[in-house]
């Protein structure tokens, strides 16, 4: 990090959102972010789940942090579509 280009300097890497549980049980959370590798390419991880419980969690790989962030900005839009909304208490700060 820290070339001018670096995508991760000037896009959110981690964005978490929640979706409050009609039933009164644990709303539901959904956490994503890109991380860079040693080999110059990025990872998109996401976690999900109930808050408080342990969460599931995937992993893609991506060639370079712009088809990465590419791939996050695509899973939130899905996520906000489903009724999740940003958690700004929790972050979204580039890590």
């Amino acid at each position: 990090m820290g070339r001018k280009d670096d995508q991760l300097d000037v896009f959110p890497t981690r964005i978490v959102l929640m979706k409050p549980a009609a039933d009164g049980a644990a709303r539901r959370v959904y956490r994503i972010s890109v991380q860079s590798d040693l080999f110059g390419r990025a990872r998109l991880i996401c976690e999900w789940g109930r808050d408080g419980r342990g969460l599931q969690r995937s992993v893609e790989h991506h060639d370079d942090e712009g088809r990465a962030i590419s791939a996050l900005m695509q899973r939130v839009a899905e996520k906000r579509r489903d009724g999740f909304l940003q958690d700004l208490t929790r972050g979204t700060e580039s890590e």
